[in-house]
């Protein structure tokens, strides 16, 4: 029994996110009432961003094995394997609520955590990636959003050394009260050496180590599960303050520690900091914890139970040793200027037992926390079926290079150099790709083989038909990987949605859950990571449904690597997955529709074939592979001709459409038909000798030229200078730094 302890009320429970139903099961399952601290642990482990609570019943339907996975959800990160005795580790994570509150540390943070996440399986980050959502360009908040946010993520990233090499930022106004701000990260270890959670060794030490812990991010696992309204501007306190420095000194002695065989357990104290390190470590083993905050280091005087177990300060990590390893382990720490501190041990007793000032404060069995978390089956309704809207009330009368000139200079197509140049792309050497393409590459340090890494999701499409919206997110990830060279492995994702106990967002969540899954076992990309975020509203309005995909692939030599920029003149240009007679093409819900016609009517995106996916991506890797293209572009947003100029922008280099004027409409020009890519051609007899083989249609398009210009027609011309200005320009400009 809990000594010295106040009841706690079903208000109180309310004030941390609990209904009074979850308060009235946990007395059910303590026979008790819960004091203030056992409270605020239940709350943090019960949030959804703990449990799960609303969305677990739907991910345990997600495809999460296959030959080249070694470990899959449920724990820190995923881990794949990669060959020659490596594995990669990776995950995405979101830091939506805190980056809209305080955009530079809720953006820092962020990326600490997920670094976290990964260094502590084993691995030693090589790469971060980043999902952002901004409001409409014109909001009074934007410009203060963006510039916080990415001065954030350059922040901790480079600070700590590790590259930011890809990523993706869009703008909508549904995120205008409520960005996103998702953070990825990927690492590489000994495919035999990774380090797992679950505490095991009855009498095992149990040890604190990293930065000392504040009151700073109290209820920041809670407040990231629930609805925004105005007054939450005023929560700072519960965005949590990153120290890169002190990240960089914890991931060396981290690893320093794993080396040196004296760790049994370890886990990061993310997300409800210590409250949810100690519950998940015991309770995974199976065991107990017993655990005297007296000896936790703090760097605030009188800090309660209640706020050392809440506290989510950051650069912290809980340990359990193995039982002659705690004085070489203190020399590590003492080396590298860090915390360290037996706080506890591993017990049998499946409890959480914690003391102060030599009283016990909380004494909670680990079951109901844990195992016996709500879950919950929401109602959920299908979001209704769109009809496409016809192409011939969208075209309009303007020549395609104007259409193309202004569809580049607006904020769904423009280039986003603006933010990734703020980032290190090149620490570590190891950078083969950086951003500006479809995937980026990193080598495998010390070998020729490449990890390939992109984040996708185009949320206007899950807006529409979240089946087919997730699906195409899948897609679009895959043939990014695919356009590198690179073997898709496997998926991460993060799953950001409005308010669950709505009905129509219940049903977007399962809608994109199951399209994502359709689509990961067609596509062979096992999820082996990921996150929810819900609750993403404010005053009752919910963001534009985002299920971001991380993928990750490998390619065993980066010398067959390959780029979106054309090479050289006197190539050939063709479309792949596309036939010779392809007149028109898929606008509904198009770049197009919404630039040009100023379409914002909600219509159907278009559709995913899985099959021709596959098909078309082993096609282009056997193209790659036998070095018969010089250059790949998957064709996304904006359609061909869009896709097209962004690989003339890159190499500086002309292109000559050869079609036939009749076929050069709107729809072929900017329809966003799937599964398709573009390719540079250094043998086309192969290519199409090729493309018969594998049964796939291509679209022979253009030549490359030397004069630097785009004709679509006699009377139709404009120069790769003149676009370049146009798409280079619109995101300095909108920050106010166009010479930057």
């Amino acid at each position: 029994m809990t000594i010295g302890a106040e009841y706690t009320t079903v208000d109180q429970a309310r004030e941390m996110g609990l209904s009074a139903d979850e308060f009235d099961r946990i007395c059910e399952r303590l026979g008790r009432i819960p004091n203030l601290t056992e409270l605020g642990i239940f709350s943090a482990m019960w949030s959804e961003h703990c449990s799960y609570k609303s969305s677990r019943r739907w991910l345990k339907t997600l495809p999460t094995s296959g030959e080249q996975v070694i470990h899959g959800p449920g724990e820190n990160a995923g881990v794949v394997d990669i060959g020659d005795g490596m594995a990669a580790v990776f995950k995405i994570e979101s830091h939506n609520h805190p980056s809209f509150i305080e955009p530079y540390q809720g953006a820092a943070t962020g990326v600490g955590g997920i670094l976290r996440d990964v260094f502590t399986m084993g691995a030693r980050p090589v790469a971060l990636l980043n999902a952002l959502r901004f409001g409409a360009p014109d909001h009074a908040l934007t410009r203060h959003l963006v510039s916080g946010v990415v001065s954030g993520i350059g922040g901790y990233g480079n600070c700590v050394g590790i590259p930011t090499i890809g990523g993706e930022t869009h703008f909508d106004a549904s995120y205008n009260q409520n960005i996103l701000v998702n953070a990825m990260a990927v690492g590489l270890a000994k495919a035999d050496r990774i380090f797992l959670s679950a505490a095991s060794g009855v009498g095992n030490p149990v040890i604190y180590i990293g930065a000392k812990t504040g009151r700073d991010g109290i209820h920041g696992a809670t407040m990231a599960s629930a609805e925004f309204s105005e007054e939450d501007m005023s929560k700072r306190p519960t965005v949590q303050v990153g120290d890169p420095f002190a990240g960089k000194l914890l991931m060396e002695a981290s690893l320093e520690l794993m080396a040196s065989d004296a760790v049994v357990s370890i886990q990061d104290m993310g997300a409800a900091g210590l409250t949810s390190s100690s519950v998940e470590m015991s309770s995974k083993g199976g065991l107990g914890m017993e655990i005297n905050l007296d000896q936790v280091p703090v760097r605030e005087k009188g800090m309660t139970p209640y706020e050392i177990m809440l506290s989510e300060s950051q650069e912290r990590m809980l340990v359990v040793l193995k039982p002659d390893a705690t004085e070489r382990a203190q020399a590590i720490f003492d080396k590298w200027d860090l915390d360290f501190a037996v706080i506890g041990k591993v017990t049998d007793t499946g409890y959480l037992v914690l003391t102060a000032q030599d009283v016990i404060v909380a004494d909670l069995p680990l079951d109901p926390l844990v195992n016996d978390a709500p879950e919950y089956d929401r109602p959920h309704e299908a979001t209704p079926t769109l009809s496409p809207i016809d192409n011939l009330s969208l075209v309009q009368d303007m020549p395609l290079s104007h259409a193309l000139k202004a569809m580049l200079g607006s904020h769904f197509l423009a280039s986003r150099r603006w933010v990734y140049e703020q980032y290190d792309r090149h620490v570590m050497a190891d950078t083969v790709i950086e951003s500006g393409g479809d995937a980026a590459l990193v080598r495998v340090h010390g070998t020729n083989r490449g990890l390939a890494v992109t984040t996708d999701c185009t949320q206007r499409y899950v807006l529409a038909d979240p089946y087919q919206g997730a699906m195409q997110a899948v897609a679009e990830a895959y043939r990014n990987i695919t356009a590198t060279g690179a073997k898709p492995l496997a998926t991460t994702n993060n799953l950001n949605f409005g308010n669950p106990e709505k009905s129509a967002i219940m049903g977007q969540i399962v809608g994109s859950i199951k399209g994502m899954g359709a689509a990961c076992s067609a596509l062979n990309v096992p999820v082996v990571s990921g996150n929810v975020s819900l609750y993403n509203e404010t005053d009752g309005q919910a963001i534009a449904p985002a299920p971001v995909i991380g993928m990750i692939g490998v390619i065993p030599n980066i010398k067959d690597a390959i780029t979106i920029a054309l090479k050289q003149a006197g190539e050939t240009l063709y479309i792949i997955g596309q036939s010779q007679d392809a007149a028109d093409g898929w606008l509904s819900n198009s770049v197009y529709a919404h630039v040009i016609a100023y379409n914002d009517t909600a219509s159907a995106p278009p559709p995913v074939d899985l099959g021709s996916e596959q098909k078309h991506g082993e096609y282009i890797r056997h193209l790659i592979t036998h070095h018969l293209v010089s250059a790949v572009h998957d064709i996304g947003d904006g359609g061909a001709l869009s896709a097209l100029v962004e690989m003339a922008m890159a190499g500086n280099i002309g292109v000559n459409l050869t079609l036939e004027a009749d076929q050069m409409t709107h729809g072929w020009a900017f329809g966003e038909d799937q599964g398709r890519y573009l390719v540079a051609s250094t043998d086309p007899t192969a290519l199409e000798a090729a493309a018969a083989r594998y049964d796939v249609n291509i679209q022979k398009i253009a030549m490359t030229s030397d004069d630097r210009q785009l004709k679509l027609g006699s009377n139709d011309i404009i120069s790769i200078e003149e676009l370049n200005s146009v798409y280079e320009n619109w995101l300095p400009e909108l920050m106010g730094s166009k010479d930057k």
